[in-house]
């Protein structure tokens, strides 16, 4: 078995953070090490960990996403398995940090899904949301026909539409994760918020 590098063992991540990589189960120590490797010497602001299960023909594959901010960066990591080939019954992790400067984060974005609005409970920001973080990566183009006001107009108008910061989004459901999942996604984009662009 090989030894953690000296490097990474020192770079101590605070608890909050190590408990709910815990939690999500994926290869922690693994999860934990890519995130010490990304941060390095720099402190821990705030965190968000989701942890995502999907279903590929047969078998079942986990996915983990944790989101760190530190005072000048957003931390992303991303942990999968995957089979190594067809023939093995071993699995193999890839696991990715991504490092953006917050100043060069232009949105973040809380959609929040409401069942029933005519029946809402003010406080309650209802049982699903999805958090959208955008820093220009990629960009996603929604194109319409465009039309004018007349009904008997058959001109072609050309298109609109909006193009969108869609770098990473993230759905969080309290029935898949609990309500605390929906809190702590909350938490996190109200204080990326506040220190983007700053």
């Amino acid at each position: 078995m090989s030894q953690v590098p000296t490097d990474l063992t020192r770079i101590v991540l605070p608890s909050p953070l190590l408990d709910a990589i815990a939690r999500a189960g994926y290869y922690p120590d693994l999860v934990a090490d890519i995130i010490r490797a990304a941060v390095g010497d720099e402190e821990v602001i705030s965190h968000l960990v989701h942890q995502e299960t999907t279903f590929d023909q047969e078998s079942v594959r986990r996915h983990i996403t944790a989101l760190v901010t530190t005072s000048t960066r957003l931390v992303i990591a991303h942990a999968d398995d995957f089979p190594d080939d067809e023939t093995s019954r071993e699995d193999v992790a890839t696991a990715t940090t991504e490092c953006i400067p917050l100043r060069a984060v232009r949105g973040v974005m809380l959609t929040h899904v409401v069942p029933k609005p005519s029946a809402y409970v003010p406080g309650s920001l209802g049982r699903e949301l999805t958090l959208t973080v955008g820093w220009g990566t990629v960009s996603r183009v929604d194109l319409l026909p465009a039309v004018c006001a007349d009904p008997s107009c058959d001109a072609d108008h050309g298109y609109e539409g909006t193009i969108a910061a869609d770098d990473i989004s993230l759905r969080i459901s309290a029935e898949a994760e609990g309500s605390g999942a929906l809190d702590a996604a909350v938490t996190f984009a109200r204080d990326l918020s506040a220190r983007v662009g700053v």
